[in-house]
Order: C-alpha cells, then sequence, then structure tokens
C-alpha cells in the first residue's frame, strides 16, 4: 500500500469505524464497568507501525517499561520492512516482535488477524499507541484485547477525531520532543486515573540515550568487500549522501539537484575525498542515476548494496553523513558518526536526533512545523521553500567543518 492508500483508508475507513467502535466500548461499560485505580502491567505491547527511526527514539519508553514488566514481557508490533532497526538494536526480543505487511490491503488485513489473535494468545493486557493521532492504530488497539489501553486523546484541541478508545488518555504536548511524549504514554499506564490527560510528571527527565550498536566484525568484513568493488580505498576521507528519493513524505526532499551540486563542490574540494549515496533498495536507480551524472570514480552508489546492519557498519566506517529528516539521521545515533540533518516541513525541538554528533539546519520560518499531529502530517504546502531557502554552500561549509575537526583531532 502506498503512503496515500493508508491515509485514505486511515480517514475514511477510520473515522466510521472509530465511532462505531467508542459506541460499542460505552455499551460494554455499563455492564463491565472502566479501569479504575492505579494499575500494574504485567505484559506491555508498543504499537508503532510505520517509521523505523521513531523506533530509536522510542528507546527509552521502552526501558521504562522493561522495568516495569521485564524484557520477557515487552512487545512490539511493526510493519515487515521497518522491523530491521529493532532488531539490530536488540530492545526488543525477537519472539515479541509482531510484523504486519503492507505490501496490500489483503496481506495487511490477512497479518492483522494473526497479530490479534496472538494478543490474546498471550494474553497482552497493556497497549502503548504511539501513533498519536492515527485511526487505525486505535481501532487496532481496542481491538487487542488489552485492557489498558494508553494513548494520544485530543479533548478540547482541534485535533484528528480518533473516537474515546484509550483507557488511558494523554493529552498531546507539541512543546516536548517525541522521545518525551513516547516515556509519558508509558508512565500514564501507572499514574491514578484523576491525573489524565494532565500527568503531573516532568517532562525534561535526562532520559538515557540508545546505547551504541556496533556490528559484528564479519559484518564489517562484508562491508569493506563491498566498498572495495565499488571502488572505495583505504584510507579515504567518506561523506554519505542520503537523497531520500521514497514518496513517504516528498514535501521533506532536499532537491536532487542540490546534492549533485553539494557532491561536486565535495569531490573538487578533496582528491582523496569519496561521496557515497546510500538509500533503501527502491532508492536505488535515483541513486545510480544521480552518482552517473558527476562522471567520477569518486561519486558511487551504495544504495541497494547493503542492509540495514551493513549500513550501520558503513555509518562507523565513514566521516559524516547528510541527510534530510528521516530514518538514518535517527539511525545515525547508534554510531559515533558526525551528522548533517536538514530540517523543514517539520521541527527538530519535536523530531531531532538525539545524541552530540548531529548538526541540524533549519531555516525557522514562520511556516514550519507544517507537518504534525495537528493536520495527521498532511500539509496543504506544495512548494517546500524551507527546504530550498538550505544552499550547497550551507551544508558544504558545515561538511568542511566537520572534516577539518575530525583532522585535528586525529593529529592530536
Amino acid at each position: 500500500m502506498t503512503p496515500k492508500t493508508i491515509i485514505k483508508l486511515d480517514r475514511y475507513a477510520g473515522i466510521p469505524l472509530c465511532f462505531l467502535l467508542t459506541g460499542f466500548d460505552r455499551i460494554i461499560k455499563l455492564f463491565a464497568g472502566k479501569v479504575s485505580g492505579q494499575y500494574v502491567p504485567e505484559k506491555i505491547l508498543f504499537l508503532k507501525l510505520t517509521e523505523q527511526g521513531a523506533s530509536v527514539l522510542a528507546h527509552s519508553a521502552i526501558k521504562r517499561a522493561e522495568g516495569m514488566v521485564g524484557r520477557e514481557n515487552v512487545y512490539f508490533c511493526v510493519f515487515r520492512e521497518n522491523r530491521p532497526v529493532l532488531d539490530i538494536m536488540g530492545l526488543v526480543d525477537s519472539a515479541n516482535v509482531f510484523e504486519v505487511s503492507q505490501e496490500s490491503l489483503a496481506s495487511f488485513c490477512r497479518d492483522m488477524l494473526r497479530f490479534l489473535f496472538k494478543t490474546r494468545k498471550h494474553k497482552i493486557d497493556t497497549v502503548i499507541d504511539m501513533e498519536f493521532f492515527s485511526r487505525a492504530s486505535a481501532i487496532i488497539s481496542y481491538l487487542s484485547g488489552a485492557r489498558v489501553r494508553a494513548g494520544c486523546h485530543r479533548y478540547s484541541a482541534d485535533l484528528p477525531y480518533r473516537g474515546d478508545l484509550m483507557t488511558h488518555k494523554v493529552q498531546y504536548n507539541p512543546y516536548i520532543h517525541v522521545v518525551h511524549q513516547y516515556d509519558l504514554l508509558v508512565q500514564a499506564v501507572t499514574r491514578p486515573l484523576s491525573e489524565c490527560p494532565m500527568l503531573k510528571v516532568t517532562s525534561d527527565e535526562k532520559l538515557p540515550l540508545p546505547t551504541l550498536v556496533k556490528p559484528p566484525e564479519h559484518v564489517f568484513d562484508k562491508v569493506r568487500t563491498t566498498l572495495q568493488k565499488l571502488g572505495v580505498t583505504e584510507g579515504s576521507r567518506i561523506v554519505l549522501l542520503n537523497p531520500n528519493a521514497s514518496d513517504m513524505l516528498p514535501i521533506r526532499k532536499w532537491g536532487t539537484e542540490r546534492f549533485i551540486g553539494l557532491a561536486r563542490r565535495l569531490l573538487d574540494s578533496d582528491k582523496r575525498l569519496i561521496v557515497l549515496f546510500t538509500g533503501a533498495p527502491s532508492e536505488q536507480p535515483v541513486c545510480e542515476s544521480i552518482a552517473a551524472s558527476l562522471n567520477s570514480a569518486r561519486a558511487v552508489c551504495l544504495a541497494g548494496h547493503t542492509t540495514l546492519e551493513e549500513l550501520i557498519a558503513v555509518y562507523w566506517i565513514a566521516d559524516v553523513l547528510v541527510t534530510n529528516d528521516s530514518g538514518p539521521g535517527h539511525f545515525a545515533s547508534l554510531t559515533d558518526i558526525k551528522t548533517v540533518v536538514m530540517f523543514g516541513p517539520e521541527t527538530p525541538l519535536l523530531f531531532g536526533p538525539l545524541g552530540e554528533t548531529a548538526s541540524v539546519i533549519w531555516k525557522r520560518l514562520a511556516c514550519s512545523p507544517c507537518v504534525s499531529a495537528f493536520n495527521h502530517r498532511n500539509t496543504p504546502c506544495e512548494d517546500n521553500v524551507c527546504m530550498k531557502m538550505i544552499t550547497v554552500d550551507e551544508v558544504f561549509d558545515k561538511i568542511s567543518g566537520i572534516i577539518a575537526a575530525g583532522r585535528e583531532k586525529d593529529l592530536a
């Protein structure tokens, strides 16, 4: 299913289903009663189907849940293509990760039925809905059979309607980083219901950063072999450019012509420097076209040549990564690579990468962020000036400074 199909289904099927299930739930509560008092969970399921980078940002929330119920009782539901980062981070036991296909509506429905059967089989009693205002995730949370469901609720705010399917409702706070929002959802589970939606806990607690992930040596050996076949020599300065050519959220893209211009500047600035273009297998044709347009043996397409684990190894080997606001910016925080992350339609104040190795470029236009939970990430903007204002010169200078600092450190 394409992103547009998912959005349409969420709206046109999600709204009536949320309404009907809310009415059904109120009838059930007349006989069964509501969840009351403070609750002690036994098995916690995180529901975050989309975006691999979100799994990195959920690190501290998952750790908090692990402290509540033990690692063996923490579960995660995710789209199949977004699972690899969970396995690499080792946050959740492999057997406790539920995959759902999004190849087609039929495969999604099939896997979802299997998933709902498993939630009951495992007697999962608590669901943390990390999709904020997705109707699909609210429906899935309710149908899971979990007695407690923690998620965002709009209350008096003009946010997307998704019924009243959460037992522990948290008011969405657009002024705190998403890593804290995820953590608050977990904390809500054990707080008195009288505090909901206004949890009486601090939102500026220093949360633990994700543990650095260094793949096994055999993965590094494979990566070095791949790089050698592509003409990358040992000891080269490597700059990774991630054009992010997918259609998940096109308005976040920095123009292809700008990546080409940046690559030319980099190649001209240092004859020992290698530019590698990274991306998902689906982005390989575009990355190959970009690399070919540069007509240089030092401009190489790496997209489609690595698994995610191998890409993490590439991050350890390379010097700098340049990307827009997307998964790679968050994956990089699992390594020591320096990153330059460009924001436009979304804000680094909420979605910025973790750690101190990232440099963020954001123009702070009055219209930014225009993609948020308030509009279901469906912006009316058709001209991403916020990204176009980020110049090749600006990004090149940022990279040059990082490389120069690295050389000084090597000589010290």
